[in-house]
């Protein structure tokens, strides 16, 4: 049993103004909240609903405000983000300049590498984000997915090469190529795609996901490169690169936000995520 004389007292209120609200609260929820009777008052079933509710409110409005006053103590928050390099070309660039703009106190340290690689240092925390294709399942294990769109392969060329405008799958085997290596996301999509297509051998072969190496061996040589399409869709738009008009469609696979398991996310994280959900919208990569 309580009193509303006893909750007036500890909110430093008077007992009408408590009285008030409580009845003003009742008449909105349509619902009885507390039964009173001369020992004082109780929670009615639907006041010990509510009150669970209201707690929990409460709870995470200190928790928010706790995680406010650290951040400002501390000079301001740090993210860490693990970015596959399509994404690292694409997304995050636009993503970090909506940060900038809403909220500059957050440091933002953004890493790339394969995969496998940025969901191991999820694992051990040294990431708190990673925005990439959706892992295995061993390396899914503790983790959770939102996927955010789908992501083909493309294959590229430089301006002049003698494949350009051509959609002769077989003719590539005639020129050199860049292809992923074993650690990479698209390995087996890019692997599956050309055995599909019959075509067991290529010319030289040369394997890596270090996109500066490839965009300028490309850009000197006949090579076609076998790489995600965020990562050259802004040199194929310039200008810089051509795509080939092959269909890729079977190589789609799922970009999204992996997080680990346990814990939410600050508040620091949480306006990154939306940043990043926003700029997705904005380009339009979901439809």
């Amino acid at each position: 049993m309580a009193s509303v004389g006893k909750a007036a007292e500890l909110m430093h209120v008077s007992q009408p103004a408590v009285s008030k609200t409580l009845a003003e609260l009742e008449s909105v929820l349509g619902a009885r909240l507390m039964e009173r009777n001369r020992s004082g008052v109780s929670l009615t079933p639907v006041g010990q609903m509510f009150h669970g509710y209201a707690s929990s409110s409460l709870a995470a409005l200190r928790q928010g405000i706790e995680g406010v006053s650290e951040t400002l103590a501390a000079g301001g928050p740090r993210l860490s983000v693990g970015a596959l390099p399509s994404v690292a070309a694409r997304i995050v660039p636009d993503a970090a300049v909506e940060m900038g703009r809403i909220a500059p106190e957050v440091g933002i340290a953004i890493i790339t590498g394969p995969n496998g690689y940025l969901l191991s240092e999820l694992a051990n925390g040294a990431v708190d984000l990673v925005i990439g294709r959706l892992g295995n399942p061993e390396a899914m294990a503790g983790h959770s997915f939102s996927q955010l769109y789908s992501e083909r392969i493309s294959l590229v060329v430089r301006p002049g090469h003698p494949l350009v405008g051509r959609s002769d799958v077989a003719a590539i085997a005639d020129y050199p190529i860049v292809f992923p290596n074993r650690d990479a996301a698209i390995r087996t999509l890019a692997e599956q795609f050309f055995i599909a297509q019959g075509i067991r051998r290529v010319g030289h072969r040369i394997e890596t996901v270090a996109e500066t190496f490839g965009r300028a061996y490309v850009r000197m040589t006949d090579a076609v490169w076998v790489i995600s399409s965020g990562v050259v869709a802004l040199d194929v738009a310039e200008g810089m690169l051509v795509e080939l008009p092959i269909a890729m469609r079977e190589t789609l696979g799922p970009v999204g936000l992996t997080l680990r398991g346990e814990g939410d996310p600050s508040p620091a994280l949480r306006m990154f995520i939306e940043a990043v959900r926003r700029t997705v919208a904005r380009l339009e990569l979901a439809s």
